[in-house]
This record gives structure tokens, C-alpha cells and sequence, in this order.
């Protein structure tokens, strides 16, 4: 389903990394595109209640979703927030002054606009306070987008690969993290790459988690005209869209830029950001 629109979405969250275009990805097993996910997400999940990283598979997949229901006006504005081995590396060396982009959430705030944010761990561990003020704000709610983006496919093109029996436990590092900062916290998660086979799947199945991937992709990734990202979203969005951006500087340098002309398009067609467990 959309396959163009999901390899230009795998190449720029790929690229988004730092990695060039590669071999394609491992083929990914079909799609759930329904109104409602499988299975739903808890706003305030119990610690207790989750699986223990490592257990026997459950046997139940993760559902995947690509967007919400056609009807009514709602889309969902959703945010990776990226940090791998060797960005963090580039942080220590100097070469990079930071990778947050606060200038996406001043806009955000600004306009009053929710937002979805895919946070990996490493991230979250090296910005606490935009983490922070990510959990202050009740229009934001946080995700997963595993812990150092590493693909969870053999060839997720230049991420590398989480070791299969690894899966489970580095993605529920990334909700240890974030569960320490409270604000609206759910059970989306997104796989760096939007990379994913039965094996993957699987694995993070048994944390309870619904995989969002998505229907609109902005190409913000290394872009340097914010027009052309803000009409890449808008030339193709509608009802129940799931729109994906970055809200990593230095690799995603223009999002802030273009977004208040994705805002104000989206309100021109009539439709309404939302965040993600109110899109579903």
C-alpha cells in the first residue's frame, strides 16, 4: 500500500540518521490501514502490567498503523526525534552544537497545535529539559523511536541492526526513560527507518505497543526550502493523515520553518492537528 510514498519515507528517515541510501530495506508484511489500531495504545500504561524484556513472544504481532479514520476533519503532526551512537559521538567531539530543535515546539506552542513526539532514548538521555517541556505541555504526548535508532530489519539501509534478542529490551529502555518524566504518555512506537519484518513485529508485541508509521511524508530531512517541505505535506495530506516530521537540528534544519505554513494550509482545508490517540 502507497509504496512510493513508503520508500521516500524510508529514505528519509534513513537519511535523517546520517546514512546514505543503501539497499532497500527487508520487506515489510502488510500493513494494518484501518480506522481504528488493533490494539490501543494506554495513555498512562502500568509498569506492572507489561511484559518482562526477554519473555517468550506472545505470539501476537504489533499491529501497524498508517493513518486514522477518512472521515471527519482530523490528521495527526507526529516528530521524530533522532539521536544515534554517532551523533551523540559528534556532540562530544564539538563538530555538532546540538540536535534539538526547539524552534519546532516555540511554533507549535505559538499556534496552539498539538503533536506526536517519537522520542529515542538516547535522545531523551542527552535533553532532558526538551524532554521536559515536552511533558509539561498537555497538547504534546511522547512515543517511542527505540532507544539509539537502530534498524530492527538486516538491511534497514546504513542503521546497522539491533540483534534480534535485543529488540524487545531496547525498546522498553526508551519507555523507562520517558516514563520518568510524566505528560501524556502512550504505547506508540515507530521503528527507526519505518524499517519492520514478522521478526520485529514480533518482538515488540510483547510490549503492548501499536507501530505507527504514516501516509504524508515532509522530506524535511537535510531539506533547505521550507516550501518544498511544507507542500510536500500539503499536496498529499487529508482526513486521518499521519504526517512525518523531525524536530532533529542540524539534520532536519528547516521543520520550524516550514511548519507555519503546514498549520496554516492544513486550516485552510478544514482539517485539525491532533495527536495521535485522539486522531484514533
Amino acid at each position: 500500500m502507497r509504496a512510493p510514498l513508503t520508500v521516500v519515507a524510508l529514505l528519509s528517515c534513513a537519511l535523517l540518521a546520517g546514512c546514505g541510501a543503501a539497499a532497500a530495506p527487508a520487506a515489510e508484511p502488510s500493513r494494518v490501514s484501518a480506522t481504528t489500531p488493533q490494539a490501543s495504545p494506554s495513555p498512562t500504561p502500568s509498569p506492572s502490567a507489561r511484559p518482562t524484556p526477554g519473555a517468550a513472544p506472545s505470539g501476537r504481532p504489533a499491529p501497524v498503523v498508517n493513518f486514522g479514520r477518512r472521515t471527519g476533519n482530523r490528521v495527526a503532526l507526529t516528530f521524530d526525534a533522532d539521536l544515534t551512537a554517532d551523533m551523540r559521538a559528534k556532540l562530544r567531539a564539538g563538530s555538532v552544537k546540538s540536535y534539538a530543535n526547539t524552534r519546532v515546539l516555540d511554533v507549535l506552542e505559538r499556534e496552539k497545535v498539538p503533536g506526536t513526539f517519537f522520542m529515542s532514548g538516547m535522545f531523551v538521555e542527552e535533553y532532558p529539559a526538551f524532554t521536559r517541556r515536552l511533558a509539561a505541555n498537555p497538547t504534546f504526548e511522547l512515543a517511542n523511536h527505540s532507544y539509539s535508532h537502530r534498524g530492527f530489519t538486516p538491511r534497514c539501509y546504513t542503521l546497522g541492526q539491533v540483534p534480534p534478542p535485543e529488540m524487545t529490551a531496547d525498546v522498553a529502555r526508551t519507555f523507562t526513560a520517558l516514563e520518568a518524566y510524566g505528560g501524556r504518555q502512550t504505547r506508540f512506537f515507530r521503528f527507526p527507518g519505518l524499517c519492520h519484518d514478522p521478526a520485529a513485529l514480533a518482538a515488540v508485541g510483547q510490549l503492548g505497543v501499536t507501530v505507527v508509521d504514516g501516509d504524508v511524508v515532509s522530506g524535511d530531512p537535510f531539506a533547505t526550502n521550507p516550501q518544498a517541505v511544507s507542500t510536500a505535506v500539503l499536496s498529499t495530506v487529508r482526513a486521518g493523515s499521519i504526517v512525518i516530521m523531525h524536530c532533529t537540528d542540524v539534520n532536519a534544519p528547516v521543520t520550524d520553518q516550514a511548519l507555519p505554513a503546514i498549520i496554516a494550509g492544513l486550516r485552510a482545508k478544514g482539517l485539525e492537528p491532533v495527536v495521535l490517540s485522539d486522531l484514533f
